[in-house]
């Protein structure tokens, strides 16, 4: 008699949940605030519902958009890179420094824009609770004259 795994009668709509799933790696894209983006975990690859997860860069010299996640948190650990300025809050008056080994929060609707002005790209292992690819970004052009 073989050992074989149940299937459940009423099968789940979502077929991704019945397995662990590998993610390959896959191309990037440039998001909207201009940070480059790689999902791995995400509602396109596995059919998440709850967690995108990934890798962010910001390439040497450049800086995003002013923008905030209005709808989610944004967890991230800078993985590469020499150090980044993250400024946030309501008229982005907060600086704070951001190197390798270090870990960022970034809560829902906060403003915020990422300055990288060293001459080696940052790199972050990324997590968030929006399984979106393209997440939900809100851009404040209002905002991006206040950081050169």
């Amino acid at each position: 008699m073989k050992n074989e795994a149940k299937q459940p009668k009423n099968p789940p709509k979502n077929p991704y949940v019945l397995t662990a799933k590998v993610v390959r790696g896959s191309g990037s894209h440039v998001a909207v605030q201009g940070s480059v983006y790689r999902s791995g975990v995400s509602a396109e690859s596995v059919g998440s519902t709850m967690l995108w997860l990934g890798t962010i860069s910001l390439p040497a010299g450049r800086r995003t958009k002013a923008h905030r996640h209005e709808g989610h948190e944004t967890a991230l650990l800078m993985t590469a890179g020499e150090e980044i300025e993250i400024w946030s809050g309501s008229e982005l008056e907060q600086c704070e420094l951001v190197h390798a080994g270090d870990y960022l929060f970034i809560p829902a609707g906060v403003p915020h824009v990422a300055v990288n002005r060293s001459p080696e790209n940052a790199e972050f292992l990324g997590a968030r609770n929006d399984p979106a690819a393209n997440e939900s970004v809100v851009l404040m052009p209002e905002l991006d004259n206040i950081i050169p």
